[in-house]
């Protein structure tokens, strides 16, 4: 999560785990809103779900001095503070992308638009504009293994499951 008056990003993943394919599937991209507004859209996809935020919202907000990170996390955001190491959050994406371990869905629109414009000046400098989804995707890359986890479902009770000592064969489902 990049977060800004100007322009607040998150990217969703997922992680195939046997593959270590991290999949983009979804984004979020408003600028111009307060944090409420902001967390209920990230909430809609799912109140399990962790996320890397941007460390420089541990510092003052710009609403009122609050700590964003704080604030977030008041309004149900399960939030970490992002490595917010440049080069090497750029490395690690690339080498994503390079081995074929980083995919980005076609819905991720704006992410993509981002990308066609990503660069580095005559110096050798990421330009900084329109880049808070780039952003974004570098903090879940960076603190992947911290924030992807497992959505664990609460089955009913009052149905019967399958277990290994309940196979379909020892049920008379299969002949």
């Amino acid at each position: 999560m990049d977060i800004g008056w100007s322009r607040t990003a998150v990217v969703h993943g997922a992680l195939n785990r046997d593959t270590d394919v991290l999949y983009l599937y979804s984004e979020y991209y408003r600028g111009e809103a307060e944090p409420v507004i902001h967390a209920q859209a990230i909430l809609g996809k799912g109140k399990w779900i962790t996320g890397a935020i941007d460390p420089a919202a541990r510092g003052r907000g710009q609403i009122d001095g609050r700590n964003l990170l704080q604030m977030y996390t008041d309004l149900g955001l399960d939030l970490k503070p992002a490595d917010n190491a440049v080069e090497a959050g750029l490395y690690t994406v690339l080498t994503r992308m390079a081995a074929g371990k980083l995919k980005i869905f076609q819905s991720c629109q704006n992410l993509l638009s981002e990308l066609r414009l990503y660069r580095r000046d005559e110096r050798g400098r990421v330009v900084k504009e329109r880049d808070h989804l780039c952003d974004s995707m570098r903090y879940l890359c960076m603190e992947l293994h911290n924030v992807i986890k497992t959505k664990v479902e609460t089955l009913p009770e009052d149905r019967e499951y399958l277990t290994p000592e309940r196979s379909y064969a020892s049920t008379g489902w299969m002949s």
